[in-house]
């Protein structure tokens, strides 16, 4: 796995939900700008989806097996898509809110990927 790649991903979503959680606090729903960063966030996430399954099909291994890691490649590519819909359905603060914890979510989820694939050193 791409170390700068699951930095990048983990920072822009901590980024996202920095922005959206403070669309929240100021009561204010998801706009399209939110929309824009949400997007920004998902592709870098579908990057390290190929990027992952690429590298396990030339051979290397995740230290804690191939489909736990794939699992969480998943979850991570579909986290922010999820959010944003549900965003969509909740046109109030809390639309922003659920953004931003999905956000968080997917920032611990890099975290646990990376240790998925190199080890936890344990």
């Amino acid at each position: 796995m791409l170390t700068p790649l699951t930095v990048a991903v983990a920072v822009a979503a901590l980024a996202l939900a920095a922005w959206c959680g403070f669309a929240a606090y100021r009561d204010q729903p998801t706009k399209d700008w939110h929309f824009i960063g949400m997007a920004v966030v998902t592709v870098l996430a579908l990057v390290q989806l190929v990027v992952g399954i690429v590298q396990l099909a030339r051979g290397q291994e995740a230290d804690e097996g191939a489909v736990v890691f794939v699992s969480y490649l998943l979850g991570a590519a579909a986290s922010i898509p999820a959010v944003a819909m549900l965003s969509l359905s909740e046109r109030t603060r809390w639309g922003s809110a659920t953004v931003a914890a999905g956000a968080v979510v997917l920032a611990v989820l890099q975290v646990r990927l990376h240790d998925i694939w190199v080890g936890s050193g344990v």
